[in-house]
């Protein structure tokens, strides 16, 4: 299958959008520099690219990879990441970008196969396959995309076809992943010692009042030097950086089910009010309403 002579889902590289409509998964193909996605962010689902054409750089958790045609990045749930612009490199890159629930790869796994292993926790998460395994898996993510299959009836049809691809799609990619063989040489990331250390500080202290010196001295910086070479890894300021780490810890804390009455006070906020506040600032619901979609989702499971 050649992508120039099939129609396919496509997302401009101007849509901010990094959360699904969908409840299951969202498959796009992007071209260019995505220019409206480059801040900084998390999601509560795993995100899948592959390179189809040119080159294409994103900073993941404290590493960031410098994608070639038909290098895929895998991106767990809840990591801080984004896209990483370098200048003349990404204006011809054609790619294809998965979003997929959990609760959809469980359902593609049938409970014979867990299908999130190929999501890494901590590790690289870059991968660079021989030919061979690499065309079946691109065969399989351009049929997904693609919107529409001679001799199928209609939406439902397609639909139906489009989790056929995605199951053997995460059976060839699990299977894959499971040695060491395909990962990223070094010389193609840049791994980014101060995030990881302030990544590490962060986790240990995440109950307490974090101050930007106690950081700066840490990491054995000036606190003005610190705060502008962070922002220039990042792209976020480290009180930002910070607050979205408290986020993710208190949507972990939720799903556990930790009273929302105290998850507050765990993830470092100063009170109620302020969680309150930034919790609906992110998610665009309340911590409790937040709750309730979560046990939604584990009754319809």
């Amino acid at each position: 299958l050649y992508m120039g002579t099939i129609r396919t889902r496509y997302m401009s590289g101007e849509d901010e959008r990094q959360y699904m409509i969908g409840e299951d998964y969202e498959i796009y193909e992007k071209r260019g520099a995505p220019t409206g996605a480059t801040r900084i962010h998390h999601h509560d689902f795993y995100e899948v690219i592959y390179v189809m054409e040119g080159e294409f750089s994103s900073l993941v958790d404290n590493r960031t990879y410098h994608l070639k045609k038909g290098d895929f990045l895998l991106i767990p749930r809840n990591v801080m990441h984004n896209y990483h612009y370098v200048e003349g490199k990404h204006e011809r890159s054609r790619r294809i970008v998965l979003w997929i629930s959990k609760g959809m790869l469980e359902r593609l796994g049938d409970g014979e196969m867990d299908l999130e292993g190929c999501f890494p926790e901590g590790g690289d998460c870059a991968y660079h396959f021989p030919l061979h395994y690499e065309e079946i898996l691109r065969n399989l993510l351009v049929k997904a995309v693609m919107t529409e299959v001679p001799d199928l009836n209609g939406a439902e049809g397609k639909r139906i076809f489009d989790k056929a691809q995605l199951m053997l799609f995460f059976l060839y990619l699990n299977a894959l992943c499971a040695g060491d063989s395909f990962y990223f040489a070094k010389e193609e990331s840049v791994h980014h010692e101060l995030v990881q250390k302030v990544n590490e500080y962060i986790e240990a202290h995440m109950s307490e009042a974090i101050l930007l010196e106690e950081l700066a001295e840490y990491v054995h910086m000036s606190k003005y030097y610190f705060l502008r070479r962070f922002k220039e890894l990042t792209g976020l300021t480290v009180h930002s950086y910070l607050n979205n780490k408290r986020l993710i810890r208190a949507c972990e804390e939720l799903k556990k089910g930790i009273p929302v009455g105290e998850v507050w006070g765990v993830c470092g906020f100063m009170d109620y009010s302020s969680f309150l506040r930034n919790f609906r600032k992110e998610y665009g619901m309340s911590p409790t309403s937040y709750r309730a979609y979560l046990e939604q989702g584990d009754r319809q499971g």
